[in-house]
């Protein structure tokens, strides 16, 4: 299934990721966190290790409500 899982959003908080996810909730649109129980929590402020990820057909809508949600704050 991961194999059309697109990455839509990079984070370093997995309270923001978790947000974002809700967000795209909101919208209808399913999404999954990656990497946000790593065992170096300290690396994911570096690297942006934690991923939001949706279903490639999705991809596109989740942008554009993504980039709504960053143009408003």
């Amino acid at each position: 299934m991961e194999d059309n899982l697109k990455t839509v959003a990079k984070f370093d908080d997995p309270m923001r990721a978790s947000i974002a996810q809700a967000k795209l909730k909101d919208s209808g649109i399913e999404s999954a966190v990656f990497g946000e129980s790593s065992a170096y929590p300290v690396l994911n402020a570096v690297l942006d290790n934690i991923e939001l990820k949706v279903n490639a057909a999705d991809y596109d809508l989740a942008v554009k409500i993504l980039d709504a949600s960053s143009s408003a704050e």
